[in-house]
């Protein structure tokens, strides 16, 4: 089966073609940064253009790099939530046309779904497992007992930790986005220099919250322009070294209350390089498995929104969806 997946629910348009649900063909994404990156952050008007204007132009690379046509399709799989109502409507009305013309199953897919199950692009694992979504807009752990299976168990309370890296930059005077440049500067710095606060929140709560460590360094920041503080490096390697330590304890946490052995980080912020590391030590210290999807599959593309609907769909193959009905749900929860 040929899966044409469909991705918009941000600042990314990306289009990938999945064969039966584990060799990619092809995934194109093309990204916003440029637009946004002058303004400190994504401008929900300015992404739904953009989208407008480069959604068909991405299915066609995707379609032309997998050496298939789109009549080939045998199902369309496009996310409809969570996100930006004006990104996700300009991608489901884009998979809607397609699919009434040729008349071609479509499903709809909740994005984080998409991350959930990123792995398995390059993995069959086993079932269950606990997993984090840690993204600019989402920080959440979750018990996946299997596909379309999912129990949460913890989320941020308030910031997001890829929100919280984003701000950080721009604190120390870097434009959007600012991961990579936090996670650069951190190389070069000293973590010891300064302990900034971890928020563990009630005893044995799995939630999140980044709003008062995010608070500290901007205080930090401000009073050290009045003196001699550390550099940015230092600060950058102390926040970040904060949130490492914080989403690693809660998986172990997570695994110790739910009895299990296996862990997946995913979502843009596992690309970061010190978590990676920080949380395969911490599960192997543990007796734990861990397994990270590659950087590419991480941040927001459509191969894992092809895989997502590709699974949903052997659900339940003869279910039709209603083409006229389909909506896109900017707060569109996971169960």
């Amino acid at each position: 089966m040929l899966v044409l997946g469909l991705e918009t629910s941000c600042d990314d348009t990306a289009a990938a073609v999945l064969h039966d649900g584990k060799k990619l063909l092809s995934n194109i994404i093309n990204d916003q940064t440029s637009i946004h990156s002058k303004y400190g952050g994504i401008v929900p008007e300015l992404a739904g253009r953009s989208h407008i204007d480069q959604v068909h132009k991405v299915i066609g690379c995707a379609l032309e790099s997998a050496q298939v046509k789109l009549k080939d399709i045998d199902l369309l799989a496009v996310t409809v939530g969570p996100g930006l109502i004006g990104s996700l409507l300009v991608g489901l009305n884009a998979a809607k046309g397609i699919c009434y013309g040729l008349d071609t199953p479509l499903v709809g897919v909740n994005h984080l779904e998409g991350h959930l199950l990123a792995i398995f692009l390059q993995k069959q694992i086993e079932f269950p497992f606990i997993s984090l979504v840690v993204s600019g807009g989402h920080t959440d752990l979750y018990r996946v007992n299997n596909f379309g299976q999912y129990q949460l168990l913890g989320r941020t309370r308030d910031d997001a930790a890829g929100e919280s890296f984003d701000k950080v930059a721009k604190m120390l005077g870097h434009k959007y986005p600012g991961g990579p440049k936090i996670e650069k500067m951190a190389i070069e710095g000293n973590a010891k220099a300064h302990k900034f606060p971890r928020s563990y929140l009630e005893k044995a709560s799995l939630d999140f919250s980044f709003s008062g460590l995010k608070t500290s360094v901007k205080n930090y920041i401000d009073k050290m322009q009045r003196s001699n503080g550390l550099s940015d490096g230092d600060i950058a390697a102390g926040f970040q070294e904060a949130v490492v330590e914080v989403l690693s304890k809660k998986i172990i946490m997570a695994c110790e209350q739910e009895g299990l052995s296996r862990v997946v980080v995913t979502g843009g912020v596992a690309a970061n390089g010190a978590l990676r590391k920080a949380v395969a030590s911490a599960c192997s210290d543990s007796g734990y498995e861990s397994w990270f999807p590659d950087p590419v599959f991480c941040t927001d593309n459509a191969a894992m929104i092809a895989c997502a609907g590709y699974q949903k769909y052997k659900k339940s193959p003869d279910s039709k969806a209603d083409l006229l009905n389909m909506d896109a749900t900017a707060s569109l929860l996971l169960d």
